[in-house]
């Protein structure tokens, strides 16, 4: 019917725009949040009359985002010199030496030096394994190379990937695979993403010369 037709393609047009909206007004809303509550910690501690100017910030919508990405860029600017990186060093062994606190502290630290260093390779590479069981093919991404103990317990050359699952790639599974039995791909991050996310309803851009000029790679069943 025309009618279902227009409909279902009124709903892929507006669909992408309300869900991307909905998050950023999320996003939003957290980090106003944030910066509310430590505006109300601090009208607590003032005085009268600062405690109602401060509390009068509150009321500004996007405040909290503007605040927090200056701070941000600020802490940035300052890490970048050596004053800043000796502070640094202070603030994680002050850290480190907390229980409890220290493991997980480490734990973000260690994850968030390896995803956003601009030396390293975790998620910069697409991968198309088989998963769950061989003959079936999925999106991965690289996140390293096994290391350490565990290196020391398996054979030959493998790759530490991630599966993630659709259509929320936030959840999935950690694996090591044979490097043998991997194929990378030449799509970008961001088109593997969306090519996971869409279910396979959108499919990444052709590179023709480079799987013209790359010969297919043959996989041994496992």
């Amino acid at each position: 019917m025309p009618i279902k037709k227009y409909l279902l393609t009124g709903l892929m047009v507006w669909l992408p725009l309300a869900i991307t909206i909905w998050v950023l007004l999320w996003l939003v809303g957290i980090l106003d949040g944030l910066f509310g509550s430590l505006l109300s910690a601090l009208s607590a501690v003032s005085s009268d009359a600062a405690g109602v100017s401060i509390a009068r910030l509150q009321h500004i919508p996007g405040l909290g985002v503007v605040l927090v990405l200056g701070f941000m860029l600020l802490t940035g600017a300052l890490v970048s010199n050596v004053a800043g990186r000796w502070w640094l060093k202070q603030w994680d062994r002050m850290f480190t030496n907390i229980p409890f606190v220290r493991s997980i502290y480490n734990g973000v630290k260690k994850v968030s030096d390896t995803l956003f260093s601009s030396n390293g390779n975790a998620f910069r590479t697409a991968l198309l394994v088989q998963f769950p069981y061989p003959g079936a093919w999925t999106i991965a991404f690289q996140t390293g190379v096994p290391s350490g103990e565990v290196a020391d317990h398996l054979p030959g050359a493998l790759v530490s990937v991630y599966v993630p699952t659709t259509p929320n790639p936030t959840g999935g599974y950690f694996l090591m695979l044979p490097r043998s039995e991997v194929i990378e791909l030449d799509m970008s991050v961001d088109e593997a993403l969306t090519y996971v996310i869409s279910m396979g309803s959108v499919p990444p851009s052709a590179h023709p010369q480079a799987a013209s000029a790359a010969p297919v790679k043959s996989i041994p069943t496992p």
